[in-house]
């Protein structure tokens, strides 16, 4: 099974060299699909993010040590209770999936990457496994015409053209199945007994787990992605097997056989992409990868959060993009459901890159040197697209050097959309940028080379 390096709950990921390619081959075209996409809006939300801390994690005592560093108003107790009730005051009256759904299309985004249940447990759909979820009648927003927050945002988001990732947490802290309450309280994020002693218990969450994963992929129309988060909850880790397999695969026999799958962080047949978190490889990747981060400075909402500028956003893009990978970019929503107006500030900023170079990004794949000189590259069919990023000031240099193992028949300015001189000397193509306008001009600019 791949090992991973997890600090402060942050996840490596799979080594490239162990990933294998899956076997089913309505997969393996959807996962072409899924390389096309290119950027995600990621959400993390839960009736949590009202206390302004950490999502979940403060409850696990075995990190305690990071994610409780937020919670200082009361004793640690008193605050994980407060964390677990947060539901009872939960009432995101602003929520407006098609708000959320027009913005993201607006902004460049070709998916959407939500957080069903995170590892609290708390089900922001229509669950009929627990009570612990939005639609109960213990959750203010339950009479809410868009109380199944998950439903509302599949059906909006897919009706702007964006495909669907489902997060599901495989851990769940909440239940009785994992974290059992005659055991005591869970020293650390596991299982909180031992598997092999209480298999029946453990068989009662396996079916628990599935259930719920059934329900994801049934009930709310086409999924693309089932992205499971939580990589200890694994065979080979205090025998936490949830026999993946069985699901998925009834799902995929039944209703959606180009079902992609992330086992994030363990491997395998179920890892159809990996997944580095917070983290960009150094060097491009030879295998399906998407890399998640934040708008902010965490995943879940902080009141005093800061935000990453449109230039910050797009540099990020391009890093990525040019080394394979796929961007899902996180965005917390505020707890009365609106979403923070700085980082909106910046998506739109983004946004406004990507209507004119956006060419140059979707259904692009990787092409040398990937990134060498301030330059990055991608490609697709016969072109090669290069990108110089700005500084503080849109200034480029009198002349470029872009790498072309093929003959360039043309160079154009994606900004402009007009030819630009340039000069080939064997797999050297000297760009005279000098003639440009520079008015419009921000944080990068794009050259599509023609090769014959």
């Amino acid at each position: 099974m791949a090992k991973t390096l997890v600090v402060n709950g942050i996840h490596n990921y799979t080594a490239p060299e162990e990933y294998i390619p899956p076997k089913s081959a309505a997969v393996r075209e959807h996962l072409e699909w899924f390389m096309d996409q290119k950027l995600g809006l990621m959400m993390h939300w839960a009736p949590g993010c009202q206390l302004g801390t950490y999502e979940s994690w403060p409850l696990s005592d075995g990190d305690g040590s990071w994610s409780q560093e937020d919670m200082t108003w009361a004793d640690i107790e008193t605050c994980k209770q407060q964390y677990w009730d947060a539901n009872r005051t939960f009432n995101p009256i602003k929520f407006d999936p098609v708000r959320w759904a027009a913005l993201a299309a607006d902004c460049g985004f070709k998916y959407l990457l939500f957080t069903t249940k995170h590892h609290d447990g708390f089900c922001m759909y229509d669950t009929d496994t627990t009570d612990y979820k939005i639609t109960a009648e213990s959750c203010p927003f339950h009479t809410h015409k868009d109380a199944d927050i998950v439903g509302a945002l599949f059906r909006e988001f897919r009706r702007q053209g964006l495909g669907i990732s489902v997060y599901f947490s495989k851990p769940d802290w909440h239940s009785e199945y994992y974290w059992a309450p005659q055991f005591g309280t869970a020293p650390d994020r596991n299982v909180n007994y031992d598997v092999s002693e209480h298999p029946d218990l453990w068989e009662k969450y396996v079916q628990f787990a599935h259930q719920q994963i059934r329900e994801l992929c049934t009930n709310y129309g086409k999924v693309d992605v089932l992205w499971l988060d939580g990589g200890w909850v694994r065979p080979d880790n205090l025998g936490q097997d949830i026999r993946l397999g069985e699901i998925v695969e009834e799902i995929r026999s039944s209703s959606q056989p180009h079902l992609i799958v992330s086992d994030r962080t363990c491997g395998g047949e179920y890892e159809n992409f990996i997944t580095p978190e917070k983290t960009v490889p150094e060097t491009a990747l030879n295998v399906p990868w998407e890399t998640c981060t934040t708008v902010g400075n965490k995943f879940s909402f902080h009141y005093t959060d800061t935000f990453k500028s449109g230039h910050q956003l797009v540099l990020l893009l391009l890093d990525v993009v040019s080394k394979g990978g796929n961007l899902a970019l996180n965005i917390a929503p505020q707890p009365d459901g609106e979403l923070p107006a700085p980082a909106v500030r910046s998506l739109r900023d983004m946004g406004a890159w990507l209507k004119i170079y956006g060419d140059g990004i979707y259904g692009t794949r990787i092409c040398a040197p990937y990134f060498k000189d301030n330059l990055f590259y991608t490609q697709k069919e016969n072109r090669r697209y290069v990108f110089c990023a700005y500084g503080d000031t849109p200034v480029l240099p009198a002349q470029i050097t872009l790498v072309s193992e093929k003959p360039v028949k043309s160079v154009i300015c994606m900004r402009t959309g007009t030819p630009v001189l340039f000069r080939q000397e064997g797999d050297k193509v000297t760009v005279f940028t000098d003639g440009l306008p520079t008015g419009g001009a921000f944080y990068a600019e794009g050259f599509c080379a023609v090769t014959g």
